[in-house]
């Protein structure tokens, strides 16, 4: 039988909170054997997150431009990667940090009464997560609702927040903009989220006009858009995305000198440029050879 003398057990079995609200219906009408397994399938969940990155490497991801990102993703196979649709909200705007995420669920009366209230709201939650190296990513449930304006976000200027991404719109766009973040989203608006939406979850996977976010990968935000590099494959990304970006220096260097069309050398692919082509040739008298860089044929590390 159930033992209801131990709050946090039930037929001998330790739940978490999230454990015991999963499982709290059946520990009043079924057996025990029923709550093992439907604390069996709670734990069926993955992890939220997919790895660590250091400051570190976050500087030198940051020290990208989105597109060598998302070709460096690209030429591994992995899916595309950028947020689309996400415009910064003021010309020369930059973000780089690692995402806290936010999801948020259409509203509905029993998930206005169930939400934690006041400061306890997920949201809030998120807010305090966030530093000078963090991305506040923010799942809205359409692109013209709110996720916030000048009140809210005053907690992320006095956060020093790294970013914030949304998918949804934001309000108080002078205000925002004032507060010195960076700030990308689908759009502006004046109406306000609450009718619409509510903050369900912090820190849990979330997509985001598509685009899977793990807390955690790493959010890059410039000009022309906002990528997610997964943690877990981070690194690679940077070794790949920065050895494009050195080709592509070393191209238009030539180009400029010597004028022409840039058919010769571009477009390549990472880890397919022969060393006899125009390409490898050129890259060979900057001192590029397959013995230092993942970029020719035969030399890809991935």
């Amino acid at each position: 039988a159930a033992t209801h003398s131990q709050p946090n057990c039930v037929d001998g079995i330790m739940f978490t909170a999230a454990l015991r609200r999963t499982a709290a219906p059946a520990v009043r009408t079924i057996t025990g054997a029923s709550v093992r397994q439907t604390a069996w399938r709670s734990m069926a969940t993955g992890p939220a997150s997919g790895g660590e990155i250091s400051d570190e490497l976050l500087e030198r991801l940051g020290s990208l431009s989105t597109q060598a990102l998302v070709d460096g993703l690209w030429v591994m196979g992995w899916p595309s990667a950028q947020i689309d649709n996400t415009r910064p909200l003021a010309p020369g705007m930059k973000c780089v940090g690692r995402a806290v995420t936010l999801n948020f669920v259409p509203a509905r009366p029993d998930i206005a009464a169930d939400k934690p209230p006041g400061g306890n709201s997920p949201e809030y939650e998120a807010f305090e997560l966030c530093g000078p190296n963090e991305v506040l990513v923010m799942s809205s449930v359409g692109p013209h609702e709110s996720v916030g304006g000048d009140i809210k976000f005053l907690r992320l200027k006095q956060r020093s927040i790294g970013g914030l991404v949304t998918d949804g719109s934001v309000r108080d766009t002078d205000e925002i903009i004032n507060y010195g973040f960076p700030c990308f989203s689908y759009a502006t608006t004046a109406r306000q989220g609450p009718a619409a939406m509510q903050p369900w979850e912090c820190n849990g996977v979330v997509s985001v006009s598509g685009t899977v976010v793990r807390p955690g990968d790493a959010i890059v935000g410039d000009q022309d858009g906002v990528v997610v590099v997964p943690a877990k494959v981070a690194e690679m990304v940077y070794s790949i995305a920065h050895g494009r970006e050195e080709i592509e220096d070393i191209v238009k260097e030539e180009l400029t000198k010597n004028p022409g069309p840039p058919g010769k050398f571009y477009p390549f692919m990472s880890g397919k440029v022969k060393v006899d082509s125009p390409l490898g040739k050129l890259l060979a008298t900057k001192g590029i050879t397959p013995e230092n860089s993942n970029q020719f044929e035969g030399s890809a590390n991935w």
